[in-house]
């Protein structure tokens, strides 16, 4: 083994020291105050070399998966490049150095990009304005749900507190809309993917205040019945929520606001070029239909002749988050959206859904495709044709790693036991989606011959195979952990 191989733990060595700090200038009487909360020990951190420290999280970086090391084909969650000229511009110190306590006539810049993005977010929607303020696509649905919420009680329909949501949703829908008090009525779909229209009509009341709906929904299908599905809401007095999740499929194709639904949020980390994953940075705005814009929260931006300002409105549905919410990864959607322009925005979605059935209509011999037919950017296969080995979706997902592949989503959408979710963007190759291809007709081949080789994936990696549901209890989160686990 290497010495960068182990952990930095154990490359210390008693006296070795990469840093030199002036000595402290705390008075003793200082300290002291301090009373039991001081330390009597020095902290147990290691004694490493400068050198030893950057091979050692230089090695840990180059052992990491990301889109800039491969293919990353995560259904759903649009894992899909990012342009390095949108970072650089966020990190530029004009604007990683504002303050949300500066006078607006000191953010004049800021607020103008906040007031254009929002602009162009309605016009490639077609709602009428977005708030920008809401941290993530799940706080963008509870900031929508608040808005419907608020509409409806603004007109004394207090007895509408049903929100409808299809079984192919994705999971923060009718989490979000419990949070905000609702009570969900769940519907299936029918058996090519798409809303039951009886199984809809029959749940439609006066005590329903709207439905939550992803379209193309989780399945990659876009729902050939989306106008008579509005129409059939807006008839009974509901109004419809759109979830964005997978804008990317639709953007400069078709607009939500123009298929009838009346609210939306929009991933901007996933949609609009910010670096997807890990837990963040999001940022989810969230989108109203004409007649609903005062409902949108504080603080709000506007523009008075060519000066822009900030209020609170009156009717507005209150703060969701701190201040404008996530301002870099607006600003980095705001260079996404000015650097394709009008003119290539439309390319977004018709190459994210090119690419998704080259892949679908490539592997369909060798995976099974629950629903056949046209998909939009992503498509969804049950599991291996031939299962007699027992080779299973997380068999073939780890086996992937050996060959440099992220695996795609597994076991989601839980309409089908073996599923494999794959999305390819419109940001890869053809030949990217070819290697891909290979590998994954590879390893369906290898299921029949040498099962076991599955079984046991992955073997090239830092890591192999683990006890999931052991890693999951018994979790190592400490040097300490470490070493009373491996008994060293």
């Amino acid at each position: 083994m290497k010495s960068y191989d182990r952990l930095i733990f154990e490359l210390s060595v008693p006296g070795r020291t990469g840093v030199s700090l002036p000595a402290s200038t705390s008075k003793k009487h200082k300290l002291a105050a301090l009373g039991s909360l001081l330390r009597n020990t020095a902290p147990a951190l290691p004694e490493v070399s400068e050198l030893d420290v950057v091979r050692h999280y230089t090695n840990l970086s180059q052992k990491n998966f990301g889109v800039e090391t491969g293919f990353y084909p995560l259904g759903s969650c649009t894992m899909k490049y990012n342009p390095k000229i949108n970072e650089e511009i966020a990190g530029m110190p004009a604007f990683a150095g504002l303050h949300p306590l500066q006078p607006a006539s000191q953010v004049q810049g800021a607020l103008r990009v906040y007031h254009e993005l929002q602009a162009i977010l309605s016009e490639l929607s077609g709602l009428s304005e977005f708030s920008l303020n809401p941290f993530a696509g799940a706080h963008g649905e509870l900031a929508g749900l608040m808005i419907i919420k608020a509409f409806l009680e603004d007109r004394g329909e207090f007895k509408r507190t049903k929100i409808i949501v299809p079984d192919s949703a994705h999971g923060t829908n009718p989490a979000s809309a419990a949070l905000c008090g609702f009570e969900i009525v769940e519907i299936p779909s029918t058996a090519e993917g798409f809303v039951d229209l009886d199984q809809l009509k029959a749940v439609l009341a006066d005590d329903i205040a709207g439905m939550m709906l992803t379209n193309p929904n989780t399945l990659g299908i876009f729902d050939k019945n989306i106008l008579e599905i509005t129409k059939l809401v807006h008839g009974a007095g509901g109004l419809m929520y759109y979830d964005g999740a997978n804008l990317n499929a639709i953007l400069g194709q078709c607009r939500p606001g123009d298929l009838g639904f009346d609210v939306m949020h929009i991933n901007l980390h996933k949609t609009f070029s910010t670096p997807h994953g890990g837990g963040g940075p999001g940022s989810g705005p969230v989108g109203v239909r004409k007649g609903l814009e005062r409902f949108l929260p504080n603080p709000q931006v506007k523009k008075d002749g060519g000066a822009y300002y900030v209020e609170k409105g009156a009717d507005a549905i209150g703060s969701v988050s701190g201040f404008f919410g996530n301002f870099k990864v607006w600003l980095k959607a705001y260079c996404y959206c000015l650097t394709l322009g009008k003119e290539h925005l439309k390319d977004v979605g018709r190459f994210a859904t090119i690419n998704a059935n080259y892949v679908r209509v490539a592997l369909q011999d060798d995976f099974v495709m629950p629903i056949r037919g046209f998909a939009m950017h992503e498509c969804v296969f049950d599991g291996l044709v031939d299962q007699s080995t027992g080779v299973t979706t997380l068999d073939v997902a780890k086996r992937l790693l050996d060959y440099g592949f992220h695996a795609p989503t597994i076991y989601f959408p839980l309409l089908f036991h073996q599923s494999i979710m794959i999305e390819p963007t419109e940001t890869e190759s053809k030949q990217t989606l070819d290697d891909f291809i290979a590998v994954m007709k590879k390893v369906a081949a290898e299921a029949k011959t040498e099962p076991d080789t599955l079984k046991t994936a992955p073997r090239t990696t830092p890591v192999t195979r683990i006890d999931e549901v052991y890693a999951a209890k018994k979790m190592i989160l400490t040097y300490q952990d470490y070493i009373a686990e491996s008994g060293r």
